[in-house]
């Protein structure tokens, strides 16, 4: 008995360990579109936007594998509570990576319109600051979750703060330019919803810290999620 509960656990730790390959190479892949998309932005670069698009087809499909490989595994293994909140963590985190990814293409999107406009001085580079920040709190969220480490992804849960401060910042820049000048008001429009749609991403990477705490601790984080961005009452910008 004890034999075939041990051989029991370890497929179940190798099966486990694959679907968390797939959620790495999805992080990659999210990491990656971020960062192009970012790029093709400042650098007004449509292939490179094109590219970001095409590749989260990529992502998607990463996404059904994760959740169709996860409901096999509770179905063929039947995993103790612990181990089933594992599994149910691993498929939380993969929507919240392939969310980033729509959010990615929704900016490479917005960089086809915007090539055609008038640049908003210094919005690119803001805008990549701000991407590269997201950019490394979910590379951050990711290794907590390997290294089931809190302070990690506590860590992710504050620097969220920093990101929405950056697009309050972006906002009120965007809102001088358009009183300055009626020509800049679809530009910055478009800027807008590229900027809240990073502020996004960064909200799905503390939401996989806060799995990472619950993962680990049994519990989600008794202290509110810090949160800096004024404008979440009044704008929805989920812009899919």
């Amino acid at each position: 008995m004890h034999n075939d509960s041990k051989h029991i656990a370890s497929a179940f730790d190798r099966d486990l360990e694959a679907i968390q390959a797939m959620i790495m190479k999805m992080g990659g892949l999210v990491e990656a579109a971020i960062k192009d998309a970012a790029q093709a932005l400042e650098e007004r670069d449509v292939e490179l936007a094109e590219k970001v698009r095409e590749a989260d087809k990529a992502i998607d499909k990463l996404e059904e594998d994760v959740n169709e490989e996860a409901a096999r595994l509770i179905a063929l293994r039947s995993p103790t509570a612990s181990d089933l909140r594992t599994v149910l963590t691993v498929m939380k985190i993969s929507t919240n990576l392939e969310r980033c990814g729509d959010y990615a293409k929704n900016l490479a999107k917005r960089t086809g319109v915007l090539v055609n406009m008038r640049p908003i001085e210094g919005a690119a580079p803001s805008i990549r600051r701000m991407a590269r920040e997201v950019e490394e709190m979910l590379k951050l969220a990711l290794d907590a979750y390997i290294q089931r480490d809190v302070s990690m992804a506590n860590e992710v849960r504050h620097r969220d703060l920093d990101v929405d401060q950056m697009y309050n910042a972006l906002f009120r820049e965007f809102l001088t330019y358009m009183m300055e000048d009626p020509r800049n008001i679809t530009a910055c429009m478009h800027l807008h919803f590229i900027a809240k749609n990073i502020e996004r991403m960064g909200d799905h990477a503390t939401s996989i810290a806060e799995q990472v705490i619950y993962l680990t601790t049994g519990e989600m984080p008794e202290d509110a999620r810090p949160k800096g961005d004024f404008t979440s009452q009044a704008v929805d910008a989920e812009d899919l």
